[in-house]
């Protein structure tokens, strides 16, 4: 090799640097022409009481449902603390074997119409359940047009409900003008939960315009989805407001009777969060 020539090395070089013209050159395709990566959609919190002030519930998040209102029901929703309070950052709800108004029973019913409403959210209940035969208690919406549509056009999502006469089960069920347990086609689930009255559990439905799905402790339980058929099917695009209610006896929870030796018992509630997509 002639090294005194530098022949070799001027080849070298300018291989060289066409390989790095070439590199420069991909560089630039790929920075002008790649597309960045989509960004997924994140859950904002929008809303949610946390219940951490003793007292009775926040009038600015909720209001009460009053007296005997459905399902044949045996108690008496109040407005008393002894029936709802916030205490230990734990909303309560409780049942008493009180005779008022001529119900043998007394307890509570809240809920958010008029104060708060969601669509195509994600709802999130975190409560630990009473026991004893005949406790019906639910966490629970309805769309904003009830009662004017009606039940159930306005189309109502259960995204928790318990009976008594039936510990270690929990349901979830989805009721609108097509499908609902009155016809006998209703869409629902029984979940095997042991501990339900003894353990706080979160409680979940997430929503959009194609599919509904059910929730505990983020294990998915249960699912929707829109057969666009129309509103009798998925009246669901609205916007819907939240529930919390601890029912006693009844067409479901009295169908095994009610146990009045098992009272008071109580539904508390941890914190109810509402989130929806960024």
């Amino acid at each position: 090799m002639n090294v005194g020539s530098g022949l070799p090395c001027a080849r070298w070089n300018g291989h060289a640097a066409q390989v790095r013209l070439h590199y420069l050159v991909l560089a630039f395709l790929f920075a002008s022409c790649a597309t960045a990566p989509t960004e997924q959609p994140t859950w904002q919190l929008v809303w949610s009481d946390e219940f951490d002030h003793d007292g009775l519930p926040d009038p600015s998040h909720w209001d009460y449902e009053d007296g005997k209102i459905r399902n044949g029901e045996a108690q008496f929703y109040t407005r008393e603390a002894r029936n709802a309070r916030i205490e230990n950052g734990h909303l309560i709800l409780e049942a008493h074997r009180q005779d008022h108004d001529g119900s043998a029973y007394t307890a509570a019913s809240l809920h958010t119409k008029g104060k708060a409403s969601f669509s195509f959210s994600r709802v999130e209940v975190r409560a630990k359940l009473p026991r004893g035969r005949g406790v019906w208690p639910a966490i629970w919406m309805l769309g904003n047009d009830w009662p004017a549509a009606h039940w159930p056009a306005c189309g109502e999502i259960d995204i928790l409900e318990f009976v008594g006469f039936e510990p270690g089960v929990v349901h979830s069920n989805v009721h609108s003008d097509g499908y609902n347990h009155m016809r006998g086609n209703g869409r629902g689930t029984r979940i095997p939960l042991a501990d339900a009255s003894e353990t706080f559990h979160t409680y979940a439905v997430e929503w959009d315009r194609e599919r509904m799905v059910f929730s505990i402790d983020g294990r998915l339980t249960f699912a929707v989805d829109n057969d666009h058929t129309g509103a009798a099917s998925w009246p669901f695009d609205g916007p819907f407001f939240l529930l919390l209610n601890f029912a006693v006896g009844g067409s479901w929870g009295g169908q095994k009777g009610i146990d009045e030796s098992v009272f008071p018992q109580r539904m508390e509630v941890d914190w109810v969060r509402v989130y929806e997509r960024r």
